[in-house]
């Protein structure tokens, strides 16, 4: 089976989620419906992270037939998670818990991750609307790998 991975970083705060969804959206469904089965890897640390697993969600209820996993990486195991888990296992396919990012010192925790995450991917969605930031730093990454990427920001 051809496994076709994508990966999503944004701002933690974002001015206009509504176009950002709006472009989004007919992405999802695109893979979706081209690829053989799609991961799509996603974080839970910001507005972006949320709007997007509400548009996977709603892609792979619309769309999906089988060949898509709503992945969240977690940098480590939090305390959140901890106590939240079943309602985070009903909300997402799979949970998994970065052991590189797990080993880092906190403060580098969330860039191991995030590099862990580009590393595997084929695909990059981005929101990025300032060069500073986690986020960017991350999308930075992908581009000197030759990932390819796109910003729903600058569309």
């Amino acid at each position: 089976m051809q496994i076709f991975t994508v990966s999503f970083f944004g701002h933690r705060h974002l001015s206009d989620t509504f176009s950002i969804e709006s472009q989004l959206e007919p992405i999802l469904r695109d893979l979706i419906n081209t690829k053989e089965y799609v991961e799509f890897l996603v974080g839970r640390d910001g507005e972006f992270d949320q709007l997007v697993s509400s548009a996977i969600r709603r892609a792979k209820e619309s769309c999906a037939y089988g060949n898509v996993s709503h992945i969240l990486v977690l940098p480590y195991e939090r305390a959140d998670y901890r106590n939240n888990r079943e309602s985070y296992e009903a909300y997402y396919d799979e949970i998994e818990i970065c052991h590189e990012a797990a080993a880092a010192h906190p403060k580098a925790a969330i860039f191991v991750r995030n590099k862990c995450m580009i590393d595997r991917s084929d695909f990059v969605i981005s929101a990025i609307e300032q060069e500073m930031g986690g986020a960017f730093k991350a999308v930075r990454y992908a581009e000197k790998l030759g990932k390819q990427v796109i910003n729903l920001v600058a569309m």
